[in-house]
């Protein structure tokens, strides 16, 4: 994935999860890192709201369950941030394919 396709999946995920506007030598496994530690924040506090941005950002239903109840207890938020990741991913490279 070519970087400027990282810095657009993080300004999606930047909207949704307040995640700072910068970030020092960015890459993605960082961005992932730094996603991990704000659901996992969202999950003792923010649960709601969590699944409210997962629905909207059409991470689907049963990939969402598979991950909350199969994961393991301390790799949910790491799990959950990199298909949140995967599917805006998705998202850009599909934009990107279909756009004039």
């Amino acid at each position: 994935m070519s970087d400027s396709s990282s810095q657009e999946t993080f300004l999606l995920l930047q909207k949704d999860f307040d995640l700072p506007e910068k970030v020092d030598e960015f890459d993605e496994e960082k961005a992932i890192t730094l996603l991990s530690k704000v659901i996992s924040y969202m999950l003792d506090r923010e649960f709601e709201r969590l699944l409210q941005i997962c629905y909207r950002i059409d991470l689907g239903e049963e990939k969402l369950k598979r991950i909350l109840q199969e994961s393991d207890p301390d790799q949910v938020a790491s799990d959950l941030a990199q298909a949140l990741w995967t599917r805006q991913k998705q998202k850009v490279e599909i934009r990107k394919r279909y756009s004039p």
